[in-house]
C-alpha cells in the first residue's frame, strides 16, 4: 500500500487531501502537534467527515489512517524516508517547524538511495509557495543536495471551505470534521518529480500561477469583501450567508469579484475567458450561500494581519490592477471596509491578531495602514491613498463607525 505523509491533521489534512488519497487507496499518516488527536487517530484507526450540502448531509468515513506526533522527531524522520509522497497542510505560520522535519527525512531518504525522489503537495494557498519551500529546504540542507532533482515542490490551489467546528462539535468527536462537498484539488502538473498520483480529484494545471491567483483573487477576495461588507452592514450577523441574502451586499461582493476577474484576464489572456471566470464567480456565490456549511463571518474576515498583507487578496489584486491600468475601486472599497472589521468568535472574542492591528496600524490612520501594511508607496500611489481616505469617511458616515 502506498502512504502519505500530511504535516497538519487540521481541517484541510483530514477534510481534503486525508479523504482523497485514503479514498483511493493510500495509507494515510497524519504528522500533527495535538496530542489528543493523535492518540484519537491511532485507537481509532478512521474518522467521518461531515459533508454540509446545501440540500442534504452526507458521512465519508476515511479509513487507513494514523497518527505521529509532531515532537517524536525520530519517528516523523523515520515516517518521511519511507514515504511515497507528503502533503503540507499547515499554515505560513507553522512552516518554519514544519520544513525542518521534512529536510532531515529527506537527508535520511538521500542516505539509503540517492536516486529516491519525492513529491510535497503544498496545501497552502500562497504565492511563490514552491519558492519558500526551495529556499528554506536548502537552508538545511545545503547546496551539495539535488534538491531540483529529487524533489517535486507541487503548489496547490485550495478551494475547498471548511467552517471552524464548535467547541461542542469538538467535544463530541474530536476526529469528525465538517466540509462542503467541493472535492477538487488544482495542483501544479509541471512540478512532480515522480508520475502524478493516480487519485480521484486531483487536478493538474500547466499554468499554477495562474490558477493560484484565481483562487486568491477571486475566490478569498470574494470572501473576504462579503464578511467585511456584511459585518459593517450589521455586526449582529454570524452567518456568512446572512450577509450575502442582504441584496446590496450580495451585489457589491459580486462587482467587487468582476472587477477582480477582469484584471486576471488581463494578466493571464491565455488561461481564462470571461464565461469561465463569471461561471467560477456565481458557483463561488451559491457556494458562499450554503446554509448547511454554517460558515461565520468571523472565520472569513479573521486575521487582518495576514489578510491585508501585499501579496494578498486584496491588496495584491489592487496592484496587479494598477499594474494593467485597470479600475480597482470596487476593490479599494473592500479593503477599507477590512480596517474597520472587528468580529468576535461565538465566545465574544475579537481573534488576537485583529487587535493587534487595530493598536499597531488602525490606530495611526488609514493612510499608515496602506503605506505600513499594505506596502503602498506615499508618493507613486498617493491617487489610491487619498480614494482610500475619502472611502472611509463615507463609511464613517453610512455606518456610523469611529475611525
Amino acid at each position: 500500500m502506498n502512504k502519505i505523509i500530511i504535516f497538519g491533521a487540521g481541517n484541510i489534512g483530514r477534510s481534503f487531501i486525508g479523504q482523497l488519497f485514503s479514498r483511493s487507496g493510500y495509507e494515510v499518516v497524519f504528522i500533527d502537534v495535538v496530542e489528543k488527536l493523535i492518540e484519537a487517530l491511532n485507537k481509532r484507526g478512521w474518522y467521518n467527515i461531515i459533508i454540509k450540502g446545501s440540500s442534504k448531509e452526507e458521512i465519508i468515513k476515511v479509513t487507513n489512517v494514523r497518527g505521529v506526533l509532531a515532537s517524536d522527531k525520530d519517528k516523523v524522520i523515520n515516517e518521511v524516508n519511507s514515504a511515497d509522497i507528503i502533503s503540507s497542510c499547515v499554515g505560513s505560520n507553522a512552516l518554519p517547524a514544519v520544513i525542518p522535519l521534512i529536510a532531515e527525512g529527506l537527508l535520511e531518504r538521500y542516505k539509503r538511495d540517492k536516486n529516491l525522489a519525492l513529491d510535497i503537495i503544498i496545501a497552502l494557498n500562497m504565492r511563490n509557495a514552491a519558492e519558500y519551500f526551495r529556499v528554506e529546504l536548502l537552508k538545511i540542507l545545503g547546496t551539495g543536495y539535488p534538491l531540483d532533482k529529487l524533489v517535486g515542490l507541487v503548489e496547490t490551489s485550495i478551494g475547498k471551505m471548511v467552517p471552524i467546528m464548535t467547541d461542542k462539535d469538538i467535544k463530541e468527536d474530536i476526529l469528525q470534521i465538517f466540509a462542503e462537498p467541493y472535492n477538487t484539488l488544482i495542483l501544479d502538473k509541471k512540478a512532480f518529480k515522480n508520475p502524478i498520483p493516480d487519485v480521484t480529484g486531483l487536478a493538474p494545471k500547466d499554468n499554477m500561477k495562474a490558477w493560484v491567483d484565481r483562487k486568491l483573487f477571486i475566490h478569498n477576495l470574494g470572501h473576504a469583501a462579503a464578511a467585511y461588507a456584511g459585518y459593517l452592514y450589521n455586526n449582529n450577523f454570524m452567518y456568512l450567508y446572512e450577509a450575502l441574502s442582504v441584496k446590496k451586499i450580495y451585489n457589491q461582493t459580486k462587482q467587487t469579484m468582476q472587477q477582480a476577474a477582469d484584471i486576471l484576464m488581463k494578466e493571464y489572456p491565455n488561461e481564462f475567458t470571461k464565461k469561465d471566470l463569471m461561471d467560477h464567480i456565481n458557483d463561488l456565490l451559491e457556494r458562499f450561500m450554503n446554509k448547511a456549511l454554517g460558515d461565520t463571518i468571523y472565520r472569513v474576515g479573521r486575521d487582518l494581519l495576514r489578510k491585508l498583507e501585499p501579496e494578498d487578496r486584496l491588496v495584491g489584486a489592487i496592484k496587479m490592477g494598477i499594474k494593467h491600468n485597470l479600475e480597482v475601486d470596487k476593490i479599494l472599497y473592500a479593503l477599507v471596509c477590512s480596517f474597520y472589521f472587528r468580529a468576535a468568535d461565538e465566545s465574544g472574542n475579537i481573534f488576537k491578531r485583529d487587535i493587534e492591528f487595530v493598536e499597531k496600524y488602525f490606530n495611526n490612520g488609514i493612510e499608515y495602514i496602506l503605506v505600513n501594511l499594505c506596502k503602498f508607496s506615499s508618493k507613486d500611489d498617493r491617487e489610491i491613498i487619498n480614494k482610500c481616505v475619502k472611502y472611509s469617511e463615507e463609511i464613517k458616515v453610512l455606518y456610523k463607525v469611529k475611525g
